[in-house]
């Protein structure tokens, strides 16, 4: 996910979840790191399947 929109994003929802000062930093932190693990990642996605062996039963 672009960084932009992910700090927009967690921006939004921390002003909605958060109750104090401390608490909105802390829920922004939360949601930017949980926005970042989510989306395609590109590194599994280059990832080819290991080949197996495949045996014909007589």
């Amino acid at each position: 996910m672009n960084n932009f929109f992910r700090g927009i994003i967690a921006a939004w929802g921390a002003k909605k979840l958060g109750g104090g000062c401390l608490s909105t930093i802390v829920i922004f932190i939360v949601i930017y790191v949980l926005l970042g693990k989510c989306g395609n990642d590109r590194a599994h996605a280059a990832t080819l399947p290991l080949p197996v062996k495949v045996e014909a039963v007589k």
